[in-house]
């Protein structure tokens, strides 16, 4: 590359940090490639300029040291999305100094990517590193202005909990055994929180996320209430600013993305094993060899789906649908029974077309049908998850209606025209890869708990207050000895131009 400058090397950096690397036939992309971005699984992208590229035709290390000169323990996973592009993702299980990032090609032997960092690096457990949100946001390109939250929090003027947390305490106490929510504050980066309701196990949720963006970002003083069940709760008539995994054209909750996703995004090389990272890489059929028939299965937690599985047993040249488990309708399991044996998910995608058919409430699913390698038909519905605004009919998705009358006409009319079919179900793909990957999931609660702290007019720490504190990692747990941050600095880069 020859000599180069110190102002030119600033710019370089800056430009390879925020963008990654475009080459003339590879593009590296992601906010993995700067590991100063802490996130619970690091990743970034590797995209070949050609329609095959072999996952065993390039060569990926990341490596380090420990502050006593061992190999440093880091899980690497490459996943191959079969168009020529694949997904890197990397795990830190203790800090890491002479941290190296070396993406090369084994059949010419060109170096894409060759990074070196003195450390320290941190695993997401260690709290070590915090930025502010604005930081945060702008150093993985997560998005400062989402229409979604300006709805959603365009509703209140302003929050004060000093008036609004007795009505709130008393109103969703009152049916225990069908409604549970939790009362959150977080006050100078301690966090606490008292429950509500019978059934509050999902709190686990909403305590790791608050725990791990803790670890990452300094958090407003917050003070919200969080629905732990499925249906929104919050109506226009109280106007109560309470947090829900799903809305409805009906209601006023504050929308989150779904406790499903927000698992996945922190347990991506976790103990989960759905993730959105994970889907684009375990597809094994392309396009031309998946079966042309809609596919679903799942639970029988709607009289829709039992609907479609009859429909299925009527037109099986067109449709494959059956019930894995009977729970709500268990007087029925003989019509539509016995349950089918689950398959994994990523077998879902050796059909063409998958179907997404509400359940409870939203189908939290579609997250996983869109980013696959499919074409989705979604079910009409009252019920939306976070991004659901964002999508348009015909463009991401196929419409269908509520009863599913027009479903198996659509499905004659893709079969068709398979050249339309593939195109809506790259834009899908493409709209599911570039806002829910796991940094954007994260970036989107940031942004939401930025925005509505705002309305707040103050926070308290109210007697009775559980701490919500990170509980030992054992047997695995990882020493974090944080010290002082460095100047950022690239020291070599070398790239094929």
């Amino acid at each position: 590359m020859g000599t180069i400058s110190g102002v030119t090397l600033i710019i370089l950096f800056a430009v390879l940090k925020f963008r990654g690397l475009h080459s003339v036939d590879t593009t590296i992309w992601g906010p993995g490639l700067d590991p100063l971005i802490v996130l619970p699984a690091r990743y970034f992208y590797v995209q070949y300029d050609q329609d095959k590229f072999n996952i065993e035709d390039f060569n990926v290390l990341i490596s380090g040291k420990t502050k006593d000169g061992n190999t440093c323990r880091i899980w690497t996973n490459i996943l191959d999305r079969k168009d020529a592009s694949f997904i890197v993702r990397y795990k830190l299980y203790e800090v890491c100094y002479e941290f190296k990032i070396l993406v090369e090609n084994k059949k010419s032997l060109k170096n894409y990517w060759d990074y070196f960092n003195k450390g320290p690096i941190y695993p997401d457990e260690c709290d070590c590193s915090k930025v502010s949100i604005d930081t945060w946001l702008s150093n993985t390109k997560c998005r400062t202005n989402i229409e979604q939250i300006n709805n959603d929090l365009n509703k209140f003027k302003n929050v004060n909990f000093k008036t609004v947390f007795g009505k709130m305490a008393k109103f969703y106490s009152q049916h225990p055994h069908s409604t549970s929510v939790c009362h959150y504050v977080v006050k100078n980066s301690l966090i606490f929180r008292k429950c509500y309701g019978e059934y509050t196990g999902f709190k686990m949720f909403m305590d790791n996320l608050l725990l791990s963006l803790n670890r990452k970002v300094f958090l407003p003083d917050l003070e919200f209430f969080v629905n732990l069940g499925d249906w929104p709760l919050s109506s226009p008539k109280e106007l109560f600013p309470l947090f829900s995994w799903c809305g409805s054209n009906y209601s006023v909750d504050i929308v989150m993305p779904t406790y499903d996703i927000t698992e996945s995004a922190l347990e991506n090389m976790g103990r989960v094993t759905l993730d959105m990272l994970s889907v684009q890489g375990n597809i094994e059929k392309p396009w031309s060899q998946k079966i042309e028939k809609g596919f679903w299965m799942g639970r029988d937690s709607s009289k829709h789906r039992l609907n479609l599985v009859e429909l299925s047993k009527m037109n099986p040249d067109m449709l494959n649908a059956s019930i894995t488990n009977f729970f709500f309708y268990k007087e029925l399991k003989e019509k539509y029974g016995p349950g089918k044996k689950p398959i994994s998910f990523f077998k879902f995608f050796d059909y063409k077309y998958q179907l997404n058919i509400d359940g409870t409430v939203a189908a939290y699913r579609f997250p996983y049908l869109l980013v696959g390698d499919a074409l989705v038909f979604k079910q009409e519905s009252e019920y939306y998850e976070h991004f659901y605004n964002e999508l348009i009919p015909w463009v991401h998705y196929v419409p269908i209606k509520r009863h599913l009358d027009d479903l198996l006409d659509l499905i004659d009319i893709m079969m068709s025209d398979d050249k339309t079919a593939r195109k809506i179900s790259l834009n899908g793909q493409n709209y599911a890869r570039e806002h829910l990957a796991p940094h954007h999931i994260l970036g989107y609660y940031l942004l939401l708990f930025q925005n509505y702290s705002k309305f707040l007019t103050s926070v308290e720490v109210r007697p009775n207050m559980d701490a919500v504190i990170s509980t030992p990692n054992s047997p695995n747990k990882i020493a974090c000895e944080c010290e002082p941050e460095p100047e950022p600095s690239m020291t070599n880069i070398k790239t094929e131009l």
